[in-house]
This record gives structure tokens, C-alpha cells and sequence, in this order.
């Protein structure tokens, strides 16, 4: 069966669909929280990061062009071993955090539409579930809808977003908290470094391009656009979305709606309407973003465990799928409903740090092969891991749990392949 041929627009697509996914509506009063008036510049800070490691990933693409994406540079890089079958588990698990967080978000904005029950905590966690179960359903149903629900998403949270971004920048120069902006109000360097790199998982879906990268038409062309043009976008986006917000909101009322921030930030130009409307643009991208990634998590279990990474199991199907589908789901509902915001988002970082670290480095190590300069990988990986660092360290001191969980799961899962390797090499000896 011939795939179909992308082109430019469908590919610079992608890559804004898998970053404006949820991650703007879910982090957005974390970030505010922790940067204050400057969270404007931890998003800079955290885009440049994307920015220069979207290097890495477009000589890679160019050089190795696979629907593995990640994982096939991981396994170029390391070649198929612990180190490397660790770092591939760590991008599924990565996956479903993203998941996670996108869940939560759906729940956090969804009672402000619709209660179910008196209970607000109820209600957030109810809809947190129900979204899962039915974008798995979905995902299951047809991988067609997938697609189309995605190119729609697209479109529809942009317009919003947008539309957002046009109406904000009227009104805020007449709004009294435009002086939030102030560099008074700015937290310390260290501090607007800390909240870019929480805050980290909202760039993270401009790696979906990779794979996507063997369909892409005129690649030596259109891959480099496709990575630079997106995530350049997605900064200025994001930048300007925080502006608005942090010169909308008094800091007290962004704390009280940290969990469905932009809605509230709407509120001073719109009314009750303009929140609606940015409730459902939530819900919708919250929705788009994890029928996306339910699809590409069970496509990387695949993967791992087709490259001999993980049991061989996870090729099997059920119903049609990758068993991988059913296992992402179960996992994303049980840590979507028993971890906060702040965790969920801190392990997400610290994840696709540790992975961009890794992919950067192996842009550096290949870079005669991928005929790439060798300064840019090596800054992406230095950045990448001196940011994980400091996110780690000041992160312990306020959200130990968040620290502990990231640890916790880049060990599991190097364990996890140490486990299947030892394994399965005594199985061979036994034969």
C-alpha cells in the first residue's frame, strides 16, 4: 500500500499540532506561577532549547528517514543496546506523561462547561477519565478519524488562539495590570529558567515531524522548513500568549485559575463569552492532542519492541491496534488522576529533556555522517542536560514528589531493559 506523500503545509502542520496541543492550556499558570512578570522569557528560554535541538532532528531526519523517528536515531546513534533500549522505553513512557498532562488539562477545563455531579473535584476527575477512554475508543474505531480529527483541531484551536492574540494586544495597553510586565516583577534568572524548563513539555511535539519524515515530498527542502518554521511560530505564539496573559490577569486571580488560566484571561476583553470560547478551544486541544498521541505512543511501544527493545509482545494486536494502545491508556488514566499538574509537567520535562540531550548528542557523535557542524548538537546537548539539571535541583526544594517520580522513572525504565536483555540472553544461552 503506497503512503500518502506529504507536502510542506501538512508537515509545518504537524509539528504546530504536537506543540499547540494541550501544552499551552496546561502549563500556562504553572508557568505564570513560577515566573511572574518574566514568564514571557521562560518561554523564550525553553524555545531557543527546541529551536537548537530542531538541528539535531532535521540532519537526522535528512540522514535517517523513518517512522521510528526517535527511536531509529536513538538506535543509529547508540546502536541496539541497554543504554539505548532505556532511552527508547523512556520515550514512551514520556508519551504517556504527555498524555497525562493533556488529560488533566481536559479536566481541569471541562467543569467550567459542564458538572455533572456538585463536586468539583469529582467532576475534574471524571471527565480527566472519560476523555482517555473515548479518544482510545477512536483510536481503535479508525486511525483515519484520528487524522482528520487532528487537520480540524488544527485549524479550529489556531483561529481561537489567534483570534486570542489579536483582540488581547488591543485591549492590554489600557489594562490596568500591564505593569506586572515590569522587570521589577520578574523572578530571578534561575527562577525564569526553572519555568521554561517545567514548562518544557509544551514544545516537545515538534519531534512527531520525524516521523512523518519518509513521506515528506522534497525533504532535503521541505524537512529543515517544516522543523524551523513550526517551532519558530510556536515561540512567537506562545511569547505573545504570555504577554497577554501576565498584562490581563492580576497574579491573584491567575493563581486561583492556574489550572484554566487562559480562559480567565479572556474574561477582560470578552466577557463570559470570550471564556467559553477559550474553554472550548482547551477542550478541543486537549482532545486533538491526546487522540495524537494515544496513536504515536502505541506506535513507539511497537517500534522498541520490533527493534528488539522491549518483549515482542507489544507487536502483537488487539482489536486491529498495537497492544501498545490499551497499555498507554490504562497508565495515562491511572497517573492523570493520582498526580498533580506540577508533577505531571516536571517529569514530562525532565523526560524529553533527557531524550533531546541524547538525540542532540547523537547529532554530534554522527555529524560527519549527517553532514552537520558539530557546535550546534554539542550546545543542544550541554543545554539540554544543564537545563535538566537546574530543573531538578530548584524543583526539589518545592516539588520533591514531582523530582522524585522523574528519577524514579528514567531508572525504571533503564531497568526495565536491563531486565529484558538479561532475559532474553539467558534464553538464548538455554537454546
Amino acid at each position: 500500500m503506497k503512503s500518502k506523500k506529504i507536502g510542506l503545509r501538512e508537515a509545518i502542520s504537524i509539528g504546530i499540532g504536537g506543540m499547540v496541543g494541550g501544552g499551552i492550556f496546561a502549563v500556562l499558570g504553572l508557568a505564570v506561577s513560577l515566573g511572574k512578570g518574566g514568564t514571557p522569557i521562560s518561554f523564550l528560554i525553553a524555545g531557543v532549547i527546541a529551536l537548537i535541538t530542531s538541528y539535531s532532528y532535521v540532519k537526522l531526519s535528512l540522514a535517517f528517514p523513518d517512522r521510528g523517528g526517535t527511536v531509529k536515531f536513538i538506535n543509529q546513534g547508540f546502536g541496539k543496546g541497554i543504554f539505548s533500549g532505556g532511552i527508547n522505553n523512556l520515550l514512551w513512557v514520556s508519551y504517556i506523561i504527555m498524555l497525562s498532562l493533556y488529560a488533566s488539562a481536559f479536566g481541569s477545563y471541562a467543569p467550567n462547561l459542564f458538572k455533572l455531579t456538585s463536586d468539583n473535584f469529582l467532576n475534574t476527575h471524571i471527565a480527566t477519565t472519560a476523555i482517555v477512554i473515548y479518544a482510545t475508543i477512536i483510536n481503535y474505531y479508525s486511525i483515519k478519524v484520528v487524522g482528520k480529527i487532528e487537520s480540524y483541531a488544527v485549524i479550529i484551536k489556531l483561529i481561537i488562539l489567534i483570534s486570542f492574540v489579536f483582540i488581547g494586544a488591543y485591549g492590554l495597553f489600557s489594562n490596568p495590570n500591564l505593569s506586572q510586565l515590569a522587570v521589577t516583577n520578574w523572578e530571578s534568572p534561575l527562577k525564569l529558567l526553572t519555568a521554561g524548563m517545567v514548562i518544557f513539555v509544551a514544545y516537545e511535539g515538534f519531534e512527531l515531524i520525524a516521523n512523518a519524515a519518509p513521506d515528506i515530498i522534497n525533504p532535503t527542502k521541505n524537512i529543515p522548513k517544516a522543523y524551523y518554521y513550526s517551532v519558530i511560530f510556536v515561540i512567537i505564539l506562545y511569547i505573545v500568549i504570555a504577554i497577554i496573559t501576565v498584562g490581563s490577569l492580576p497574579f491573584s486571580k491567575i493563581a486561583t485559575a492556574q489550572d484554566y488560566v487562559l480562559a480567565e484571561a479572556a474574561k477582560p476583553m470578552l466577557g463570559k463569552v470570550g471564556f467559553t470560547i477559550i474553554t472550548l478551544a482547551a477542550l478541543i486541544s486537549t482532545f486533538s492532542a491526546i487522540n495524537a498521541s494515544l496513536y504515536g505512543g502505541s506506535r513507539v511501544s511497537y517500534e522498541i519492541a520490533e527493534d528488539d527493545e522491549l518483549p515482542h509482545e507489544l507487536t502483537s494486536k488487539l482489536w486491529n491496534q498495537p497492544v501498545g494502545l490499551i497499555i498507554t491508556s490504562i497508565t495515562t488514566i491511572i497517573i492523570a488522576n493520582t498526580l498533580n499538574l506540577e508533577s505531571i509537567s516536571t517529569a514530562g520535562s525532565v523526560g524529553f529533556l533527557f531524550i533531546f540531550a541524547m538525540v542532540n548528542y547523537v547529532g554530534f557523535k554522527l555529524h560527519k555522517d549527517i553532514k552537520a557542524t558539530k557546535v550546534i548538537p554539542f550546545l543542544g546537548f550541554t543545554l539540554c542536560l544543564i537545563a535538566m539539571i537546574v530543573l531538578i535541583i530548584q524543583q526539589y526544594s518545592t516539588n520533591k514528589t514531582g523530582v522524585l517520580i522523574s528519577a524514579s522513572i528514567i531508572i525504571l525504565c533503564f531497568f526495565i531493559e536491563f531486565f529484558y536483555k538479561k532475559t532474553e540472553s539467558n534464553k538464548n544461552k538455554q537454546l
